[in-house]
């Protein structure tokens, strides 16, 4: 009697650390969809557009020169780039110190500051627009890190794809409300009494401070397991960590190879994500209203999404269901490359595909990996998981500002993406899943 009752008190535990995990999806929406997919690209374009208008020479950083269009895709690039450098570090920092909540925390109110901080990027402010962008998307990334890594050690593996969509449903739907609200802000600024620019400030700002107040929820409800020893430093230790996990990482050539494919497919979804909202907006002509009304379609058409997706997955499997998503997103890909400007129902029948398979396929990526990482070590590994991710969301950035720059035209890069995604899915298809399983299971403990 007295195991059954301490079963069911350790289910009610895990149930509860389930529950307070997915919030953190919610949480951490905003930034994704408020500031990266719809305001702040075109917004800090503008600002960089009306810096040049005005005589001054647009910069990277004050280090090189470069047009205003193409200084918010440089930006985002740069910011990835270093993502890549401080992610891995964060990931083995998390297996070794006492709690990986306050390092998931600690990034977390770094990322959402720097959004507040958002506020001030008023008249020809683009360079403070990019330093707080770069700041906070380096924190996103790594609190991403420390996040993921908990899903192993929450569920069982029967149970990651299901546990997985479900954040993933939660997180659009936190998105989705914050950007409905900031809809009417936007649209409705003049009965509010402030100008379209503050209307926008006040949006980037609310994704910080919404970020802020639901980062609480996990924060207090998570439980870390106990850290590893520490010898001495325990940044030395966490270094050291990160090269004993990349050394070792061959001795797991499922999850090697599942980490390739996640590089090349997950190069088109970041690129569309960060970028979908200018290239509406340059390109096809159509106005912010349109792109915010599109990218709520992709939220309320990806709660539907992901969770179809996670129940399908659990009938045919995750990397099936991954597979399938890939050959819709090259299709999505290649009507855009057609899409008409001005036609904002043909973008919105886009949006809506996109919804359906994005949730699902980052989602099921995410469960699917952490079937192929040893135990007690998921932190480092979901590191490179996430520098898998983002190094590939270099690529597609940068290929759309020099096609920015050089041809003056986004269309030409969706080509590119195209091939990213089959190319992506080819790896993915040669990845064993039940063989990467084994492999972990007969691990050294």
């Amino acid at each position: 009697m007295s195991e059954a009752i301490a079963t069911g008190s350790d289910q009610q535990r895990t149930r509860r650390q389930q529950r307070a995990w997915t919030w953190y999806d919610w949480a951490a929406s905003a930034f994704s969809t408020t500031v990266v997919t719809v305001f702040l690209g075109p917004y800090l374009t503008g600002i960089a557009e009306t810096a040049a208008e005005s005589g001054t020479s647009i910069t990277l950083l004050g280090i090189a020169p470069v047009t205003a269009a193409s200084y918010f895709p440089y930006i985002v690039s740069l910011s990835v780039a270093l993502q890549v450098c401080v992610m891995p570090i964060v990931g083995a920092l998390a297996d070794v110190v006492r709690s990986r909540t306050v390092v998931m925390g600690v990034c977390a109110y770094i990322g959402a500051l720097a959004v507040m901080g958002m506020w001030f990027l008023a008249g020809e402010a683009y360079q403070l627009g990019g330093v707080l962008f770069i700041v906070a998307n380096i924190a996103f990334g790594a609190a991403i890190v420390v996040y993921n890594s908990f899903l192993p050690e929450l569920a069982p593996a029967a149970e990651r794809d299901a546990l997985s969509s479900r954040a993933w449903a939660m997180g659009y739907a936190g998105g989705v409300i914050l950007l409905v609200a900031n809809l009417v802000l936007y649209l409705g600024h003049e009965g509010f009494g402030i100008s379209e620019g503050d209307a926008v400030r006040l949006s980037l700002a609310s994704a910080g401070l919404w970020w802020a107040v639901f980062t609480i929820i996990p924060l207090r409800g998570l439980r870390s397991r106990p850290a590893h020893p520490v010898d001495g430093n325990i940044v030395r230790s966490g270094v050291r960590q990160l090269v004993r996990t990349a050394r070792e990482l061959p001795r797991y050539p499922q999850a090697l190879l599942f980490l390739l494919a996640f590089l090349l497919y997950n190069d088109g979804i970041q690129t569309v994500i960060a970028l979908a909202a200018t290239f509406a907006v340059v390109e096809l002509g159509l106005a912010t209203t349109d792109v915010i009304t599109a990218v709520v379609l992709v939220q309320v058409v990806g709660i539907a999404g992901a969770l179809l997706l996670g129940r399908l997955a659990v009938r045919i499997g995750a990397k099936r269901v991954v597979l399938w998503s890939l050959l819709v997103w090259s299709t999505i890909l290649a009507a855009a490359y057609a899409l008409p400007a001005g036609n904002s129902l043909a973008f919105y029948a886009l949006a809506a595909g996109i919804g359906f398979v994005l949730g699902g396929s980052q989602a099921l990526s995410r469960s699917l990996f952490a079937q192929l990482v040893p135990r007690d070590r998921e932190a480092e590994y979901f590191s490179l998981y996430e520098v898998s991710g983002s190094a590939s969301a270099v690529l597609g950035p940068l290929l759309f500002a020099l096609t920015l720059q050089f041809a003056g035209s986004y269309r030409l890069a969706i080509v590119f993406l195209v091939v990213f995604f089959i190319a992506g899915g080819v790896l993915l298809a040669r990845v064993n899943v039940a063989r990467g399983m084994a492999d972990v299971e007969a691990a050294p403990a």
